[in-house]
């Protein structure tokens, strides 16, 4: 794990008394994917992305209806399930999405306080606070939904030591790649057209989030297609959910692309905070990693340099590299794109490395749109 002030660092925390919160939360838990394969993706992630091999749980252990990896690194954790019996909800999850999120998984202090405040604020509660024990103590959970077929579940680990849940066993693996990212910054979720306020009140309401930035008209935009984007965070900033929504336009947008190939709402890129993100990048397009193009049109704008005024590395590194970079009043950021990392073009990685800035790089939205669109026009599906 990290420390406050490295978390400060990596992902832009700000000072919040949890005291009043009615739904307060730690921190993200995990990422829980579902996989067409989890064993070879945990293999991918261990090799390429640098994270290590924890915890296991599958038939060897008792657990006939899928596999489970638990991959760290830094602060995240990563739990890669792929099914093994066809009637898995896995399975069925992975036939609807694809490979991607099918829970966000956030620490809390109190299961049963966040819940009760959820109910009665209208969310769907999918699994009832319960317990479940081992030898190394207890773990309190329960799950609501929210947009999509994700869903939240809600941890209590604070009387456990095992290596992730009670069902898994501790499991190394050899030595990995170099480690790539230390944080998650925040997951991005894409919802259909009209829907995105109604989530953004959701976070609002049922989990006492508070708006940190809103993204619409011709922020995000080009000629052709457009979104519109929404903030919302937990009071010290450790867990942010911007939320997307599809504008009108006279093409399909990004947005669009996402809604019918991943057949609904989902997450769409998860961000990974690194502190050097020229050595992430380097690593990890030498192991064959896409991200998108940025033109050099975009590094040669006079406005650019102007605007970010002194980074700490050359902009000819970073366009060398394809890194993009913005500065509000807070300070600057570097960040970059990865394609789609499944068969289907939906979800993606963004790398980003934060000097403290708060945003989300709303200066290089235009530069990114474009280069999303370039990719779709390919793809055929713009």
């Amino acid at each position: 794990m990290l420390d406050a002030a490295t978390l400060q660092q990596l992902v832009g925390l700000v000072e919040h008394d949890a005291a009043h919160d009615p739904f307060p939360v730690s921190g993200w838990d995990a990422v829980v994917w579902a996989c067409g394969n989890a064993t070879q993706a945990a293999m991918f992630y261990q090799h390429v992305f640098g994270m290590e091999l924890v915890a296991y749980s599958g038939p060897e252990t008792g657990n006939r209806d899928h596999h489970a990896f638990v991959l760290t690194t830094g602060a995240v954790r990563f739990v890669l399930r792929g099914a093994v019996d066809p009637d898995s909800t896995v399975a069925d999850h992975h036939r609807a999405h694809g490979d991607g999120v099918m829970d966000i998984a956030l620490e809390v202090p109190d299961v049963d306080r966040c819940v009760a405040h959820a109910r009665a604020q209208g969310a769907t509660v999918v699994v009832e606070p319960h317990e479940t024990s081992d030898e190394h103590g207890t773990v309190r959970t329960a799950a609501i939904a929210t947009y999509g077929d994700t869903v939240h579940t809600l941890v209590d680990r604070s009387r456990y030591s095992g290596p992730y849940l009670p069902g898994f066993v501790a499991r190394t693996s050899p030595a990995q790649g170099a480690q790539v990212f230390r944080a998650l910054d925040h997951v991005v979720g894409n919802v259909e057209l009209g829907r995105m306020d109604t989530w953004v009140d959701f976070y609002n309401r049922v989990m006492g989030f508070t708006n940190m930035a809103e993204f619409v008209g011709d922020d995000i935009a080009t000629e052709y297609s457009a979104l519109m984007s929404k903030v919302v965070a937990s009071g010290d900033h450790r867990v942010k959910f911007p939320l997307n929504e599809p504008a009108v336009g006279k093409k399909r947008s990004q947005i669009d692309e996402y809604l019918e190939f991943y057949r609904g709402p989902g997450a769409q890129h998860l961000a990974l905070a690194t502190d050097d993100i020229l050595a992430a990048v380097d690593r990890l397009r030498a192991a064959g990693v896409q991200f998108l193009d940025t033109p050099d049109s975009y590094y040669t704008d006079p406005s650019l340099r102007a605007r970010i005024g002194e980074v700490r590395v050359p902009v000819e590194e970073l366009q060398r590299r394809g890194i993009l970079v913005d500065r509000d009043e807070d300070g600057y950021l570097l960040q970059i794109f990865t394609k789609p990392l499944g068969d289907r073009p939906t979800l993606f990685f963004e790398i980003i490395e934060r000097h403290g800035s708060l945003g989300f790089g709303k200066g290089n939205f235009q530069a990114l749109f474009e280069a999303i669109e370039r990719e779709q026009e390919r793809r055929g599906n713009f």
